[in-house]
């Protein structure tokens, strides 16, 4: 019996050994993934610096060169900011644009706000079904700004809504946004010089930042601050991360696989030639970027998808736990539903730099990452506890988990001061860099486990967008 235990005891210990080297061995992994983006970014920026706001989006301004965009606004119950949301995007400054809200079966007061606010009147609109979605109930123009089109129909999810606004548009290239969101005067101008520049660009991302904190006045940012919650404030922290690291790594590495729902311009055709908004999934955006990706390699067209980093976009971000779960879970599930659907493009050369790299990562990042993150959350320190494993690797392991994220995330905020400067206060920087420390211990882990119900959610063929709860934005009179 003795002998019995001995051994159980030695497999125990070999198995612990495995376990916890593997777990410390794959943060190492993410984190060099992580610091390689850092340096990318650095160098994608430094290759392309931002555009000049003078005599270059001017020119742009007055060129007939600048093709005409539909902007889309799909609105569910986004009354408390549609009228801030709209007003911006008629004040853009751009030469021929059309802005299309849909409002995709709101069961608050979106509709008749907007009808109020805008003079709306019904209207006859001729389209062809070009991608599918539910049906239109009326098409409404203003009377005020012939600019204004707004779609009511049955519900159908932000992708059907889209599809929507993809028929009834007019012009060749599309801007898919949120209602919640913020377009700065000269985001349009910004977005749009990779299709001015290179006539292979299908579809361009722009930069988007968390606008709680700052002030808006008729549609527009009039002072720029940081959320006084601590939950936006981290989540300012991690958009920094997502759009000024690893957007711009992907970009750099012609493998950017997101392009953010909340702003991204997309020829028409190009999105009616692969089906448009692919119905069934909550992950809209990013699907329709990996299906334009492998329509275009599988015909074995030129193509190329860009990334601007400058920050154009102002997006309300949650401010409670329920509703940032529901989010993050959401997320989760769309990233999984893209790469299992399109599952085939992983590590297939035929795919070029985006199955060989960009599907890799999403299946070390979204697919393999979070369950054996959280499993190491609770694995290691009970090893350590029980007398299973050293000091060391419990120092090690604490090292990648949190140095490591640390230096991350002050990376990509050095990266920010250094090219961008949109945080015009000094004490702004000494915030977001104790935030940066801060996220480290407890958010971070909190949206893994997050992300591991999200995967448990996909499991169970959980659809849904789940009740967003919207604040609206700090108004100034």
């Amino acid at each position: 019996m003795e002998t019995l235990l001995v051994d159980f005891r030695s497999e125990a210990l070999t198995a612990v050994v495995y376990i916890s080297h593997s777990i410390i061995g794959f943060a190492l992994f993410q984190n060099v993934i992580y610091l390689v983006q850092l340096v990318l970014a650095y160098v994608e920026l430094r290759r392309k610096r931002p555009i000049s706001p003078d005599s270059t989006l001017w020119h742009m301004l007055t060129s007939d060169i600048t093709q005409p965009i539909s902007l889309f606004a799909p609105a569910y119950n986004e009354e408390a900011n549609i009228v801030e949301s709209v007003h911006s995007l008629l004040a853009l400054h751009y030469p021929h644009f059309e802005v299309i809200v849909i409002n995709d079966g709101s069961t608050d007061g979106t509709l008749e706000t907007l009808i109020d606010a805008f003079e709306l009147v019904p209207v006859e609109r001729s389209f062809e079904l070009s991608v599918s979605h539910k049906p239109v109930r009326q098409i409404y123009a203003s009377s005020r700004n012939r600019k204004l089109v707004v779609i009511d129909k049955e519900n159908g999810g932000k992708s059907d809504a889209l599809n929507a606004g993809i028929n009834v548009s007019r012009y060749p290239l599309f801007c898919a946004m949120d209602a919640d969101s913020l377009l700065e005067t000269d985001a349009l101008l910004r977005v749009v010089q990779p299709f001015v520049d290179d006539p292979s660009v299908v579809a361009v991302g722009g930069t988007v930042r968390i606008v709680n904190g700052c002030t808006v006045r008729a549609g527009h940012i009039t002072k720029v601050a940081l959320p006084k919650k601590i939950l936006p404030l981290f989540q300012t922290m991690e958009y920094l991360r997502a759009y000024l690291m690893a957007r711009l790594a992907w970009s750099y590495l012609d493998a950017l696989l997101l392009i953010s729902g909340a702003f991204g311009i997309f020829k028409r055709q190009t999105a009616i030639s692969v089906g448009g908004y692919s119905h069934g999934t909550v992950g809209e955006d990013m699907e329709i970027l990996v299906k334009i990706h492998r329509k275009l390699h599988e015909e074995g067209t030129k193509y190329r998808i860009a990334f601007v980093p400058e920050p154009v976009c102002w997006t309300e971000a949650p401010e409670t736990l329920g509703v940032l779960y529901r989010q993050r879970t959401r997320w989760q599930r769309g990233s999984l539903e893209t790469f299992f659907k399109h599952r085939k493009m992983l590590l297939n050369p035929r795919y070029g730099n985006v199955g060989m790299l960009g599907f890799l990562n999403t299946l070390i990042v979204d697919v393999i990452g979070p369950p054996i993150e959280v499993a190491g959350y609770f694995m290691i320190p009970l090893f350590w506890f029980l007398d299973m494993m050293t000091f060391e690797l419990l120092l090690a392991y604490t090292a990648l988990t949190f140095v490591f994220g640390i230096f991350i995330s002050v990376g990509s905020l050095i990266l920010e001061e250094m090219e961008l400067k949109r945080f015009p206060a000094p004490s702004d920087l000494v915030v977001l860099t104790l935030a940066a420390v801060l996220e480290n211990f407890g958010y971070r882990q909190l949206n893994n486990i997050w992300r591991v119900a999200g995967y448990w959610q996909f499991l169970r063929k959980v659809q849904g967008w789940g009740k967003m709860t919207r604040t609206g934005f700090k108004k100034k009179s």
